[in-house]
């Protein structure tokens, strides 16, 4: 498979993504909170925190502040549910302006929960997901237009781009501020179920002797998923080569000590990209909020709990995507990773 390995043209022409400076493309800032990002969006002049999410789709509101309705607000009738890898939302679809950073989405599609589970310290979901995945989640729609979509189709921004970097969000572009490098481009993978996602092929390595834990296979890029997840087979490998154990307790791998643990590597094409250390252990001050001993060494991989060949054999999730810079390009149909800056 052809990698498209290279600077981003777009990167070099901008000297910010900044729309006070770069007419086309805006900024939004998500506050990290450890184990997923949170972005505040404005709905009817009514301030929401939101899930970031780029292995959903769908946005919607009203899994802890109630949705209030103004006058820009239009109940379409029709119903919205979704079912996610760890809960659930349903309720009614709403179409209303949504305010992101200093940008205004008319008529955006929203969700307005009755009921949702597996999302209580955040009022909902903002969906960077493909558009594809919001295929039969609203009643009498094929698909919705996602708020990337729509701020492209409205013309507030110049590509159908959103990238993920150093605590924000550009969409329409990449921030090259952000990274350092080049950025390496992986078409979306043909093989299903990572298809429907932001899923590209990738291999996976340990340690300095590059011992394979995954060959080049499908997964998906999940801001959603704390963990880096490895199917079952690799993740009982991973577990061998660092000595850890299955701690029952938290369901992370544990171990006595992380002195001896090596780098992770995955490889995109001929591109391979490092992942040390201390970007997939589990901070020694974090234990206590997962009810882990505190003189521990866990470590945020986890099983996918699939075997390998099913067509999703890894996800990159936000402890460790976080510290790159992700591009996820709609218009080209493909997945950017580059170092972060």
């Amino acid at each position: 498979m052809k990698l498209a390995h290279e600077k981003s043209v777009l990167a070099i022409a901008l000297a910010t993504c900044f729309v006070a400076e770069v007419q086309g493309y805006i900024t939004v800032p998500f506050e990290d909170k450890f184990v997923n990002g949170e972005v505040t969006v404005d709905i009817e002049k009514v301030t929401y925190r939101l899930l970031l999410d780029t292995g959903s789709s769908n946005t919607w509101v009203g899994a802890g502040k109630h949705f209030a309705p103004g006058p820009n607000s239009k109940d379409t009738g029709k119903t919205v549910s979704i079912t996610y890898g760890s809960g659930s939302m349903s309720g009614k679809e709403f179409l209303d302006d949504v305010t992101l950073g200093s940008a205004t989405i008319r008529g955006q599609s929203i969700g307005v929960a009755s009921s949702s589970n597996g999302f209580n310290d955040v009022d909902g979901v903002l969906g960077l997901g493909r558009t594809e995945l919001t295929k039969g989640t609203v009643s009498g729609e094929d698909i919705i237009p996602t708020v990337t979509d729509n701020l492209f189709s409205q013309g507030t921004i110049s590509e159908n781009i959103a990238s993920i970097a150093g605590g924000e969000i550009c969409f329409g572009g990449v921030n090259p501020e952000k990274f350092k490098g080049d950025i390496t481009y992986a078409p979306i993978t043909s093989t299903s179920p990572a298809s429907q996602f932001w899923g590209i092929d990738a291999a996976f390595t340990y340690g300095s002797s590059r011992t394979s834990l995954l060959a080049s296979t499908a997964g998906i890029i999940d801001h959603s998923a704390t963990l880096t997840l490895l199917a079952s087979g690799s993740y009982s490998d991973f577990l061998k080569l660092t000595g850890a154990t299955q701690d029952q307790t938290t369901g992370l791998p544990v171990m006595d000590s992380c002195d001896e643990l090596e780098p992770i590597f995955f490889q995109i094409g001929a591109v391979t990209f490092e992942v040390p250390v201390g970007l997939y252990r589990w901070p020694a001050d974090q234990n206590s909020q997962i009810g882990g001993d505190a003189n521990k060494c866990y470590l945020a991989v986890g099983d996918i709990g699939t075997p390998s060949g099913e067509g999703l054999d890894f996800v990159l999730g936000y402890n460790t995507m976080k510290h790159f810079t992700v591009v996820f390009d709609t218009g080209n149909q493909r997945v950017g990773i580059a170092n972060a800056a």
